[in-house]
């Protein structure tokens, strides 16, 4: 009877390794972007509580850089200007994507805003921290993609223009170019907004996924305006998904 106790042991130990490596494969598959494999629930606590456990620097850093960024592929440089004081999201969007975003809540709100090199342009990057659970982000993204949502230019966040600093005239009438996303693997919803930084008004804004298109025309697409805000929103929210992994540990 020994080898039939064996051959029990031999294959609970097969069993234990084979969820330990799914479970390993979940947490870096969430961790790297692969949309097609939803997060544990672990990770996905932990994403949402990365706002009071995470140094504003982790997620917002004074320096970021953007490899192949900007327009035909040059890299990017951007200096952090300004942090947004931690928040609700009363003055954060244009009233009809409040609206929009109303059914998964606003916990909080972290934002800060960034200029190039040459301080030619500005953008505010942000985080929404939501109160949801796993599908009513999931119906929140679905509704985004199915009714174009982040393609309506009255539905716009808003830029934090701060006081002395190179974002001073960066309003809502400055708006040139933004991106949303929301995401299904986390309570967050991640945007960004760009505009010029000398005050110029901006008759029609552009989303950034058409801005950054080859061949696009349009005055934002022109000054990389698009790249300014999809390459400052896709680092942000790859250093939201980098914290995850420590915040599991602790929490573990």
């Amino acid at each position: 009877m020994a080898w039939a106790r064996g051959r029990v042991v031999g294959a609970a130990v097969c069993v234990v390794l084979g969820l330990g490596l799914i479970g390993g494969a979940a947490v870096g598959s969430w961790l790297s972007g692969d949309g097609d494999a939803p997060a544990p629930a672990s990770a996905y606590e932990a994403a949402g509580g990365l706002w009071h456990s995470v140094p504003v620097d982790k997620l917002f850093p004074p320096t970021l850089d953007g490899k192949g960024a900007g327009p035909g592929g040059a890299d990017r440089t951007w200096t952090r200007i300004a942090v947004a004081p931690d928040s609700g999201c009363a003055d954060a969007f244009d009233p009809l994507l409040r609206k929009a975003l109303a059914p998964v809540g606003c916990r909080r709100l972290l934002r800060a805003t960034y200029t190039d090199a040459t301080q030619s342009y500005v953008t505010t990057v942000g985080l929404l921290f939501t109160k949801a659970d796993p599908a009513a982000m999931t119906s929140l993204a679905n509704r985004f993609r199915g009714e174009h949502l982040d393609r309506r230019t009255d539905l716009l966040p808003r830029p934090y223009a701060a006081k002395g600093t190179a974002a001073a005239k960066f309003g809502d009438a400055q708006r040139a170019s933004w991106t949303i996303d929301v995401l299904t693997d986390a309570p967050v919803v991640a945007f960004a907004v760009s505009g010029w930084a000398d005050g110029r008004s901006v008759d029609a804004p552009e989303p950034a996924a058409d801005a950054v298109r080859a061949g696009a025309t349009s005055a934002p697409a022109q000054a990389g305006l698009g790249n300014e805000a999809q390459g400052l929103a896709d680092r942000v929210e790859r250093r939201l998904r980098q914290r995850v992994g420590p915040a599991t540990e602790k929490t573990a």
